[in-house]
């Protein structure tokens, strides 16, 4: 059984193909196997290692570098809530805070019902907008814990799913 789909495979090649050391297609290539797949499994990394030349050590040593790159499955919306040092001072810690209490999980767990996974994540990049989530890859910011209720009960709200509140 094929690890990716054959668009997938073809996209692989294009993508190695621009760039002098195909190496340097690694993360885009990671983020597209991720976004087919929902996760990077072990036969994901594999192939990928195989495709670049490189070994699977490597693979995963970028992996473990990303926040944004899972090998495991996520909730249909993962939430990842900035406590870097922008979002800290301006709430950061009190959202990760709600979306546990909200969610009834802690740090990289998922919700019962599959809809929301929460990561506590150092930086995304919007330290001028702080505090800051991003949901799948979807940015909020400015966030306080009412306006943070406001874009999780819209995400649930989109698949017509529970909002995910225990209380």
């Amino acid at each position: 059984m094929a690890t990716f789909s054959e668009p997938l495979e073809k996209r692989f090649a294009t993508l190695m193909a621009r760039y002098p050391s195909p190496r340097s297609a690694l993360v885009p290539m990671l983020l597209y196997a991720q976004d087919e797949l929902g996760y990077l499994t072990p036969a994901a990394i594999t192939r990928i290692a195989e495709l670049l030349h490189e070994t699977e050590l490597a693979v995963r040593e970028v992996i473990g570098y990303y926040s944004m790159l899972r090998t495991a499955p996520a909730g249909k919306y993962h939430v990842q809530v900035c406590t870097n040092i922008s979002c800290l001072l301006r709430g950061g810690e009190e959202l990760m805070a709600h979306c546990e209490r909200r969610f009834g999980i802690a740090n990289r767990e998922t919700t019962k019902d599959g809809t929301f996974s929460l990561e506590e994540v150092e930086c995304i990049g919007a330290c001028s907008w702080a505090p800051a989530i991003q949901v799948n890859y979807d940015f909020h910011q400015e966030l306080t814990p009412e306006r943070l209720d406001q874009v999780l009960d819209a995400y649930a709200a989109r698949a017509g799913e529970p909002t995910g509140k225990t209380t």
